[in-house]
């Protein structure tokens, strides 16, 4: 069947999504984007229910199953954050508070019926729910609104989201967004992660915490396209074929190289 077959009008509005590694086709159709359901999916739609009735708008709603038996979420316009110029340390800041008021508000989730989650990372203590891909391509950035007030941004892609630790979930968006890559440099990155742990309100345990439990999140991403690879598990194999794994595999070294120098800049009084 095509992907446009059945959709509900307008028809004539309905446009292929670019940009995701992971998924099968993901559309927008009109005001809404449609993607397959998984396993996960009625959880998911319940968590991102939940925090939207307690005034979370950093994600998006999600309406349920459509006729076709897909995902039917809302699509908020923008442009995503890996296609625009690297957050500064007052965004960073910022974007450690949004996802500690996100993983706070996950604490009371209740879901009606017994949760069914698709985890990617190993299991961890599990201290809240976790987006578990918190990254650039993953964080909506509306256009700047009028009168001076913050820019909007939305949490998207919650499909990978389950149980897990507040510093892993940080851990892994710190790669992203700082961004802990190779090639950076040290001490700019920790300054940088600072910033995200002060947003966040990191406690002294959670910054000393929190440079290795990025390493464990960038090793374990690491392994799961290793993985990938020798098992053929799809998308992971096509995703190691194009060299992604070879990013994270460096990512890591470049975190364990510095991971001690950044607990001090984490830990040090300013």
């Amino acid at each position: 069947m095509s992907p446009f077959e059945g959709l509900p009008s307008p028809e004539n509005d309905v446009e292929v999504l670019e940009g995701g590694n992971v998924s099968e086709t993901v559309l927008r159709v009109g005001r809404t984007v449609r993607k397959p359901w998984l396993r996960s999916s009625s959880t998911v739609a319940e968590l991102l229910r939940h925090l939207r009735r307690h005034g979370r708008a950093e994600v998006p709603e999600a309406y349920g199953r459509d006729a076709l038996g897909r995902q039917s979420l809302e699509f908020v316009p923008g442009v995503m954050a890996d296609r625009v110029a690297p957050m500064t340390e007052e965004e960073l800041h910022r974007l450690g508070a949004m996802i500690r008021r996100v993983h706070d508000l996950t604490l009371d989730f209740r879901p009606p019926r017994e949760p069914t989650w698709e985890p990617l990372f190993p299991p961890e203590k599990p201290e809240v729910v976790c987006h578990n891909d918190l990254a650039p391509w993953n964080l909506v950035r509306s256009e700047t609104p009028r009168d001076g007030d913050e820019e909007p941004w939305c949490l998207i892609d919650w499909d990978g989201a389950a149980p897990g630790s507040r510093m892993g979930d940080l851990g892994y968006a710190a790669h992203g967004f700082v961004p802990l890559h190779a090639g950076g440099d040290p001490g700019i990155d920790g300054r940088r992660l600072r910033a995200l742990a002060e947003g966040y309100g990191c406690d002294v345990r959670q910054r000393r915490k929190l440079p290795d439990a990025a390493l464990r999140r960038v090793r374990a991403m690491f392994d799961v396209l290793e993985e990938g690879a020798r098992t053929g598990r799809m998308p992971w194999e096509r995703l190691h074929a194009e060299g992604h794994a070879d990013h994270w595999s460096a990512a890591a070294d470049h975190i364990a190289r510095h991971r001690k120098a950044w607990i001090r800049t984490l830990t040090d009084a300013p």
